[in-house]
């Protein structure tokens, strides 16, 4: 799209600014509205060819149509293009067409908008220009016309928001660019959380694209997990923290069934990893597969504790069925028994007993039926010790 300006054609007022739906506060120098050849052909004779609109329009709203329309086609690159052409930065040499170039301050305030927004049309250009889009600032003279991008791509260079240049502002953009939305809008939504908050109360779909992107963020924050734990455990009522503790149950089962289909083995109720027989492998597949066909909306809980159910009762099946796998696991379970004992009896704390009045006839009675039950058990284990050869 070509841009015409001819100074001498200047309304005598400032015609509506195409971009005020965009930019607040943008505004053009008198004399320098853009303009653009009318849509229609021209007629062999040279003179313009009118439709029947045109013709019965007032001319004011044909030029405001028509700017309207150059707009609609170029987006920010019309704008930015009177910025290129006319603002030599503060520090760059006036020297030959520079030398008819302002400051953007001087811009600005013909422009009646801050210097700062006139600056950040000046980057958008340079990175264009950078990537060969569009020309360089050295080559376009005040008054210039060029062929101008499309509108869609304008949003890919410009930073309409002054947070968008903080390393915060980047990562943002960063962030929105991966998902495939414009920048500004992460931007707008991340200047206003109380607008964030407001749409997650009132709408599920903003709160489900929420959960999921929190979801995602802890992956990689160690601190918003924590965070989350404990916002979770201090949370009053007991039904969220019975619903975490329900998922947490389903998820281990679930990893459970997962690790017999993935890595071929499985723990015992004795605690020993085994090799998962075929039928044990078998059936924990089928449940899987069950499982991961399962939606986002569906409660995984029943299936994961079914799933757990049927694999477990297997695995026991095949201890029992395997000689050898059956005196391993139970001489397991008497070592986990015999560990878990040691230990609670090596909590005990017999200096108080002397120190404090804490003797109860309760004590002794309970501690003397125990030394009968290890003596029991010692010598049970004696006699079904091998026979010295």
């Amino acid at each position: 799209m070509t841009i015409a300006l001819d100074p001498s054609d200047a309304a005598p007022a400032p015609a509506t600014d195409p971009a005020a739906e965009q930019e607040e506060g943008f505004w053009v120098p008198r004399g320098a509205e853009p303009r653009e050849a009318p849509a229609g052909p021209a007629d062999p004779a040279g003179e313009e060819a009118t439709t029947e609109e045109e013709a019965t329009a007032d001319p004011v709203v044909v030029r405001d149509a028509r700017d309207f329309g150059v707009y609609a086609r170029t987006g920010g690159w019309t704008f930015a293009l009177k910025v290129a052409r006319s603002v030599r930065p503060g520090g760059q040499p006036a020297e030959g067409s520079a030398a008819r170039k302002v400051s953007a301050r001087a811009f600005a305030a013909l422009a009646g908008c801050s210097a700062e927004r006139v600056m950040r049309y000046y980057k958008a250009w340079d990175m264009a220009a950078d990537d060969g889009l569009v020309p360089q600032f050295e080559v376009l003279e005040p008054g210039a016309d060029i062929e101008l991008p499309d509108a869609d791509v304008w949003l890919s260079y410009y930073a309409s928001r002054s947070s968008a240049s903080s390393v915060r502002g980047q990562a943002i953009s960063a962030a929105a660019e991966a998902e495939g939305i414009r920048p500004t809008k992460a931007l707008e939504v991340a200047e206003n959380p109380t607008a964030l908050r407001a749409a997650i109360l009132a709408d599920p779909g903003t709160a489900e694209a929420a959960r999921g992107a929190l979801l995602d963020r802890m992956k990689e924050d160690p601190a918003l997990q924590t965070e989350m734990a404990r916002a979770i455990a201090r949370t009053d009522g007991d039904g969220l923290k019975k619903a975490v503790a329900s998922e947490a149950k389903a998820a281990d089962r679930i990893g459970y069934v997962r690790q017999i289909v993935e890595n071929g083995q499985v723990k015992t109720p004795a605690g020993q990893t085994v090799e998962a027989p075929p039928e044990v492998r078998a059936e924990a597949e089928r449940h899987l597969s069950l499982i991961d066909e399962l939606d986002d909306s569906e409660e995984a809980g029943e299936w994961a504790g079914e799933a757990y159910k049927a694999v477990k009762g297997l695995v026991a099946k095949a201890v029992e069925e395997d000689p050898a796998l059956r005196v391993q696991e139970r001489r397991t379970r008497f070592y986990n028994s015999l560990q878990k004992a040691t230990k609670v009896f090596e909590e005990l704390t017999l200096d108080e007993v002397l120190e404090e009045e804490i003797y109860e006839e309760d004590m002794l009675q309970r501690l003397e039926a125990l030394q009968e039950a290890i003596g029991s058990c010692i010598t049970a284990l004696r006699k079904a010790a091998p026979t010295a050869s």
